[in-house]
């Protein structure tokens, strides 16, 4: 199932706050470089700014805007490590891959942090965030991984109960939580548009509107549009949940998810702070986990649920608004100003997968939820093997990158009933 393209950004809260940026223009005509970036969100655009900065000349194709899928509409959480932790990498595929994929679990927000700081990037970066447990099984599990990222030399993690609990998070929904000092929290759609401007500021270009329709292999590689063409030593395809029968090799060990966000009317500086009292970004430890944070403007953005093959609900706000109230039945009597959905693309293995194809087309995709750090730690990567330092990116490349079961036909309806056993562990907290 491929994620169709609307004309624009999606009617967000981030959209609406968006800082100003002009729009690109089309590819008209044939252009040369020696990479062309497909996709001008985190992965494309981190990957792109890291090889500017390189002295490489740099072309971004984007078929929208800018941030126009996940990077531009997410939680907007940063979030350490990936969707699978460290001993489950371990215990999978060795104490020699999770070490090397340990090294570099929190790298990315780093990256983030470094990038935010060289170019005076306003995306209200805030330090902070939370894991909350439902059940003593989860507040278990937060116990031991807080013991494992400190056996990879991670220490900013906080086990919290009770009291502690309440002066962090307002809701009778936890047992405990894990706070990460280290995390935080950032308006997504700022971050990559402020990076966009970087790399334009270092010679790069960037054109909008411009979904790609053919990719001839060879030396160059010849990316085409409607109306023009890029000529490129080397290609990196950053379409992730986005791609259309361009990378046919790379888009069957994947599924496009949808997730849901709402933003509420502005609640107040007190109000907000009754709910949230030092402003972390919290999610919690379902399979199918809620997140929710406080806006710069003292707006609650609440998101939750996973809809399988990126399919959209008829009614956001009927979906999400529920899940809200059980975490905060005081905010019963709230408007519900802006409602959207955002899809993600998921792997099997709930890991990223890199690689390349034809030895000059390189790929990143499938974070799993986990993007905002993983995306800039990919452009890093690329932008290293490029320049023959590969061991760093062939570690993620040597993973297993499997298919579902079932194909396309049958990967959604499996990967639902997969969800539904979870999710009724989660309730009856086995």
């Amino acid at each position: 199932m491929s994620v169709s393209f609307e004309p624009d950004h999606a009617a967000s809260w981030y959209a609406a706050t968006a800082n100003p940026a002009a729009e690109r223009p089309a590819l008209e005509g044939e252009v040369e470089c020696d990479v062309c970036v497909v996709g001008a969100g985190f992965t494309g655009i981190s990957a792109a700014l890291h090889l500017a900065e390189r002295g490489l000349s740099v072309v971004v194709l984007e078929a929208v805007r800018v941030g126009y899928g996940a990077s531009g509409r997410n939680g907007g959480q940063i979030v350490n490590s990936y969707s699978r932790d460290m001993d489950v990498i371990e215990a999978k595929y060795g104490a020699e891959t999770a070490r090397a994929l340990g090294d570099m679990a929190f790298e990315g927000n780093r990256i983030i942090r470094e990038r935010v700081e060289r170019y005076a990037i306003d995306c209200d970066l805030r330090d902070g965030n939370l894991f909350a447990a439902c059940n003593q099984k989860q507040l278990e599990g937060l116990r031991e991984h807080q013991a494992l990222w400190e056996r990879y030399g991670y220490r900013e993690l906080e086990l919290l109960e009770g009291a502690a609990l309440k002066r962090e998070v307002n809701s009778d929904r936890y047992t405990g939580a894990l706070v990460d000092h280290g995390g935080g929290h950032l308006h997504p759609l700022n971050l990559v548009l402020g990076q966009a401007a970087a790399l334009e500021s270092l010679g790069g270009r960037i054109f909008e509107y411009s979904p790609v329709t053919g990719l001839a292999h060879g030396e160059p590689v010849v990316v085409t549009t409607a109306n023009g063409q890029v000529r490129a030593e080397r290609v990196v395809m950053a379409g992730n949940a986005y791609l259309k029968g361009v990378l046919p090799e790379i888009e069957g060990r994947s599924m496009p998810c949808g997730t849901q966000i709402i933003t509420t009317e502005p609640l107040g500086e007190e109000r907000a702070r009754a709910l949230l009292p030092n402003g972390l970004a919290v999610e919690d430890c379902n399979y199918l986990l809620d997140y929710y944070r406080l806006t710069r403007d003292n707006r609650l953005l609440y998101g939750g649920g996973v809809n399988y093959g990126g399919s959209d609900p008829a009614d956001i706000t009927a979906v999400i608004r529920p899940k809200m109230l059980k975490t905060f039945p005081q905010l019963a009597d709230v408007a519900i100003d802006y409602a959207w959905s955002g899809t993600f693309l998921m792997t099997l293995n709930r890991l990223p997968q890199f690689g390349v194809v034809n030895g000059n087309v390189y790929y990143a995709q499938g974070y799993s939820g986990h993007g905002v750090t993983c995306t800039h730690l990919a452009g890093k990567l690329i932008a290293e093997v490029m320049h023959g330092q590969g061991e760093r990116f062939d570690a993620f490349a040597g993973l297993p990158q499997l298919p579902f079961p079932g194909g396309r036909l049958l990967r959604v309806p499996l990967s639902a009933i997969g969800a539904w056993y979870y999710q009724t562990r989660d309730r009856l907290g086995i």
